[in-house]
């Protein structure tokens, strides 16, 4: 059987170095991995894997609008989002941007062996943990407290300089930041507190005390 050709793009090398070894002495053949967005892009101009492994959350770009950038120029490759985050805001999010798989970072080598064999095969795979939340959302027709979503405390801190009407510039100059990175902590937010702009983001903050 022919191995399957696995790219992975993941923020942290660390995670990209445990995961190559983890590969090793499988039927996975890991064929190209990235820390930056961009680098995907340029590799897949002449390269196709089987199936992504994609963090959704990048520094450059987040994950899940890459995954429809990457499936709208090649339809063809599966991909599998790949987080440390179990908000069912975003999962949904990136399959339906048309991801095929969502598992959770601290997978082991048999699910995300599982997971790259399914989605390969042509089958949706979604993390047992993340499969649970959703049934039980679907039960009882409500999203689960949003407390428990992890937000840090730069996101807290960005939070509430957003509620004081800070412009992105402003909140980058106040906290010796990046713009950029104002602008991925301001999306993470929202995503994570599923609001559509800035009026939405501040009024569920106030709701759920976090600003």
């Amino acid at each position: 059987m022919s191995p399957i050709r696995l790219a992975i793009i993941d923020d942290h090398q660390v995670v990209i170095n445990g995961l190559v070894a983890m590969f090793n002495a499988t039927n996975i053949e890991v064929i190209f991995t990235s820390t930056q967005s961009p680098a995907l892009l340029n590799f897949l101009a002449h390269t196709h894997p089987d199936v992504i492994l994609m963090d959704i959350q990048m520094p450059d770009v987040n994950g899940i609008d890459l995954t429809k950038t990457v499936l709208k120029q090649h339809p063809g490759i599966k991909i599998i989002a790949f987080s440390s985050f179990d908000d069912t805001h975003y999962v949904k999010q990136v399959l339906r941007n048309g991801a095929t798989g969502y598992v959770l970072k601290n997978a082991d080598q048999g699910t995300l062996l599982n997971a790259i064999t399914a989605v390969t095969n042509g089958q949706e795979y979604i993390h047992e943990p993340i499969r649970n939340i959703l049934i039980q959302e679907s039960i009882t027709g409500q999203r689960r407290s949003m407390f428990e979503v992890p937000i840090t405390k730069r996101e807290k801190e960005i939070l509430k300089l957003i509620a004081e009407e800070n412009s992105n510039q402003e909140i980058a100059n106040k906290l010796f930041l990046s713009l950029r990175t104002v602008e991925t902590h301001r999306f993470n937010l929202t995503q994570k507190l599923g609001a559509k702009n800035t009026a939405a983001l501040v009024k569920e903050a106030y709701k759920r005390g976090l600003v």
